[in-house]
């Protein structure tokens, strides 16, 4: 699938809410997977998206790193019941996406994937279309390997791409895609999935 049909079915798939309000879907293409992640819904999301303390992650190899506290605890609720799918030996290639909330989320899955999945890492991919910053400290090659095929979506006005901000130690990983043009939404209307519509559908 292209990106305009990955953001589509992000939007139109039905997910399943797991504690913490974690909404995840899966599907399988082939011996492809495909795990969804949804944007905020609801206020209990919200209260998740705006908890941005930082919480060290699991002391792995290269040592500890640091993520955004309510990302992390809602990816950790939704973790066991991806997992299942994830470790599938029939599974050869896993795709992740996620926008807006979603996309942050896309950010923890797709590493956990990188890590258990060591014989995949060629042929894992993610995508977070309009994510907030989700890694904090600093830049480390080893930890940063992790997302070398994790692609951030960012309708270039959109203020969500941009928080938390970097002066408190945010920052992307993967690589970041610029679409649209400067100046052609608000801040906020550029993050609208309409916008984000019409962007990719130029885009490709």
């Amino acid at each position: 699938m292209n990106l305009y049909d990955l953001f589509v079915r992000c939007l139109e798939i039905p997910y399943t809410c797991v504690d913490n309000s974690g909404d995840y879907a899966v599907e399988r293409i082939g011996n492809t997977l495909y795990i969804y992640l949804e944007k905020s819904s609801g206020a209990e999301d919200w209260k998740n998206n705006l908890d941005f303390p930082i919480k060290a992650y699991k002391d792995m190899d290269g040592g500890i790193w640091y993520a955004h506290r309510g990302f992390l605890r809602v990816w950790k609720s939704i973790e066991p019941y991806v997992g299942r799918y994830i470790f599938d030996p029939l599974v050869k290639s896993i795709v992740t996406v996620g926008y807006s909330h979603g996309g942050a989320l896309a950010v923890l899955c797709h590493e956990y994937i990188w890590y258990n999945r060591p014989e995949l890492r060629k042929n894992i991919y993610g995508y977070g279309f309009g994510s907030p910053k989700v890694i904090w400290g600093p830049k480390k090659q080893g930890h940063l390997a992790r997302w070398e095929n994790f692609t951030v979506i960012r309708n270039i006005n959109d203020i969500v791409t941009r928080i938390p901000p970097s002066i408190l130690g945010y920052h992307h990983v993967g690589s970041v895609l610029e679409i649209g043009a400067k100046g052609k939404y608000s801040s906020g209307d550029a993050h609208r999935p309409e916008s984000y519509l019409n962007e990719l559908e130029i885009y490709q």
